[in-house]
């Protein structure tokens, strides 16, 4: 267009009850401008609630353009290397889907990176028969939790991204689609610690990026972060960071903390622990409110960390939050790159469908689910998913009748009236200890999840090992704030460990992409996968 047009995004009103003239307009707009990238709402998000409807549209229509271009250019590069196989892409629910999904709704891709390391939580746990886990994924910008039950992480239908103020509820821009249910919880490695305007230490939400990166990385950085506070506390190794591939300046490290701990009229020493034990505390607070507001206990589970410092910092966390297991699985650093590699393709999709269940006609139900199945199955079947073993799952968005808000409630097959009003009851009960008497229910809308695994996921994971009996290393000092100080702590070399050998803590498991930090007065021992499951004795 001659105004600089490339994209557009068309919300009518009521367009999630009925779509015709959302789509008439839309074909229209495509005939006239056939160059234009259109996103309608009735495709994008069919839900009601027209501004959460819109803002998800138009963010479609915002990064459609781009997304286009770059996974044509994507393919065209990986057909010119000449690497067979096909191209799929990840999805923030979990799944894969193929190139063309993604090109036509490209806000599915949100949060997939975070939400393949959740997927790697729930296969590990699963290894170590572990139902309920705390996937803890940090890196270098930010901490995330996800809540897995029963060995599967839990779903949410909307989200917020581009939050002003990282942590605050309502400060983002709401976004309805699938998405494995993210917590940020925290900093990162390279989250920058400074004085506050109150003259206490704040740790992020700055980081210091890949560029310069923490001052120990040698690159220019000057402020204190948290790896360099975790180097100085011991918990990193300079000489083994990144398995001995990148050196480490320790001399830039001790300048930043002494920096950061004249501006708090503090030591050195106390400046790092401050760093690391903040942060651990801010991640603990945020997964109690988490793991509260969804109706559970954090003693229940286990954690799982993944993520190059979610190893480092997963043993404190846990302290503080009552939890007696963690788990450390291989290639810990790498959580998200396995999860995409055991992901299956994945298909949600959603109707609305605004009535009570008194009366409910339950045959067109089923209607709206088989059409929601058909147009799943046909989107599955080119990604070349084995659609034969899929799992399909029926679910509906439920309130009481006069609620502004619903809670998502997994149907029984066949749907039934007593069956869907049982379900909705359980489900409200275990959010909120009561249902309210006598009070009238009513769907919303429905949802259909359709996943089936991808050729190839059903193999199994092998990372390098090779069992010695020298798999100690040697010790170096390392605070435990559980003892108060600092121990002589032995170092092991994560690769040479065999399967079934069991290590008193503190100890320190070192790998190329990570390091595993075990507390006083645990048991650490290495499970036929290769993870590391400690223990509270």
């Amino acid at each position: 267009m001659k105004d600089g047009v490339e994209s557009l995004a068309i919300c009518f009103l009521h367009s999630y009850a009925n779509p015709a003239h959302e789509r008439t307009i839309g074909a229209a707009v495509a005939e006239r401008f056939q160059n234009l990238s259109i996103s309608l709402s009735s495709d994008i998000a069919p839900e009601i609630r027209e501004y959460l409807r819109a803002s998800t549209t138009v963010t479609n229509a915002y990064i459609r353009p781009l997304a286009e271009i770059y996974l044509e250019r994507l393919e065209q590069a990986l057909a010119a290397s000449g690497i067979p196989g096909g191209l799929f892409l990840m999805l923030s629910n979990g799944g894969l889907t193929h190139v063309s999904e993604a090109k036509r709704a490209p806000v599915q891709l949100l949060e997939s990176g975070p939400a393949a390391g959740a997927l790697a939580g729930a296969f590990f746990g699963r290894n170590a028969g572990l139902d309920r886990v705390l996937a803890f994924d940090m890196g270098g910008t930010t901490a995330k939790l996800a809540l897995v039950d029963e060995g599967e992480p839990l779903v949410a239908y909307g989200m917020e991204a581009a939050r002003e103020k990282r942590f605050l509820r309502g400060s983002g821009l709401p976004i309805q689609i699938a998405t494995v249910e993210l917590i940020e919880i925290g900093a990162g490695g390279g989250s920058i610690a400074r004085k506050s305007e109150l003259g206490t230490l704040n740790v992020g939400p700055e980081s210091s990026g890949a560029q310069p990166g923490p001052a120990c990385y040698g690159r220019g950085g000057t402020e204190a972060t948290v790896t360099d506070a975790d180097l100085s506390l011991g918990y990193l190794n300079s000489d083994f960071f990144l398995g001995g591939a990148m050196k480490i300046d320790r001399v830039a490290t001790e300048a930043a903390l002494r920096g950061l701990a004249d501006s708090l009229g503090v030591e050195g020493s106390r400046a790092a622990f401050g760093v690391h034990d903040v942060v651990n505390e801010n991640m603990a607070g945020a997964a109690r409110v988490a793991i509260a507001e969804r109706g559970r206990i954090p003693s229940e589970y286990a954690l799982l960390a993944t993520g190059g410092a979610g190893p480092v910092h997963a043993w404190h966390v846990a302290r503080k939050l009552g939890v007696k297991r963690v788990v450390c699985p291989p290639g810990a650093g790498a959580g998200s790159t396995i999860g995409m590699l055991m992901a299956p393709a994945r298909v949600d999709r959603v109707a609305s469908f605004n009535l009570p269940i008194a009366g409910a006609d339950f045959s067109g139900v089923d209607k709206i689910f088989a059409g929601l199945e058909k147009e799943s199955l046909d989107v599955l079947r080119l990604t070349g998913a084995d659609i034969e073993a899929r799992t399909v799952r029926r679910l509906a968005d439920m309130r009481y009748i006069g609620q502004g808000s619903e809670i998502t409630v997994a149907l029984p097959f066949p749907v039934t009236d007593a069956g869907v009003r049982g379900a909705f009851e359980d489900a409200y009960k275990a959010l909120f200890a009561r249902t309210p008497p006598g009070a009238a229910i009513q769907f919303v809308a429905l949802r259909l999840s359709v996943s089936a695994p991808m050729p190839g996921t059903g193999g199994r994971l092998e990372l390098p090992r090779h069992p010695s009996a020298s798999a100690r290393k040697g010790t170096r000092p390392v605070f435990f704030p559980d003892a108060g100080k600092t121990l002589a702590t032995q170092v092991y070399d994560r690769y040479a460990l065999a399967a079934g050998v069991s290590i008193e803590g503190p100890a320190v498991f070192e790998e190329d992409e990570s390091t595993f930090i075990v507390g006083p007065g645990a048991t650490a021992r290495l499970l036929a996968d290769g993870s590391i499951l400690a223990e509270v004795v």
